[in-house]
């Protein structure tokens, strides 16, 4: 790492630990949010069963169903987690989720800072993309946005919580989208 990224790093990392030690204000929420995405497939033919004298048998070959992405906020002081499934991950659908935070999960918070990676599809400038400039404007003076550190998104808690969603319910193959929002809303 060059010594000039390793800069950011440590400003980036400071800016966001720094939000994490702050006290819990409900005017002003702490909202981290990622997305991942979760290849639909099923198996081409049914499992064996397990019979005496012999494990249960699983063909390992299977058949795509296209992907869907899944996009998730959560607020780590209150516990709270919010989980959207979509067909992409474009930029409007990263505007999408912030006005519903905005607008649905947070109505009346003066400042909704919101903790997120560096992925393209993240930038504020988005807003004018997708909404009239005023719209745009008043969304964006109720967000505050911070960066966690390119190669530190282990410092973003919606990660984390995505870790964990992983292992309980989508480590495995799951074929239709209506059974995988079905399962991050459990």
């Amino acid at each position: 790492m060059r010594p000039d990224q390793n800069k950011q790093f440590v400003y980036e990392m400071d800016n966001v630990l720094d939000l994490y030690h702050e006290p819990y204000d409900e005017d002003r929420p702490v909202i981290c949010f990622d997305e991942s995405s979760k290849a639909l497939r099923g198996h081409k033919r049914d499992p064996i069963p397990a019979e005496p004298g012999s494990v249960a048998r699983i063909d390992t070959h299977y058949e795509r169903n296209g992907k869907k992405k899944i996009h998730l906020a959560t607020e780590p002081l209150t516990g709270w987690v919010t989980v959207a499934v979509t067909d992409r991950r474009r930029a409007c659908e990263w505007v999408d989720q912030m006005v519903e935070l905005a607008d649905n999960h947070y109505p009346d918070a003066d400042c909704i800072r919101v903790v997120i990676d560096h992925l393209n599809t993240h930038n504020p400038a988005n807003f004018y993309q997708f909404l009239p400039p005023d719209e745009a404007q008043e969304y964006l003076d109720r967000f505050e946005f911070h960066f966690v550190p390119k190669h530190g998104s282990w410092l973003n808690m919606a990660e984390i919580e995505l870790g964990v969603l992983k292992r309980q319910c989508l480590d495995r193959r799951i074929y239709h989208a209506a059974t995988l929002c079905s399962e991050v809303a459990a």
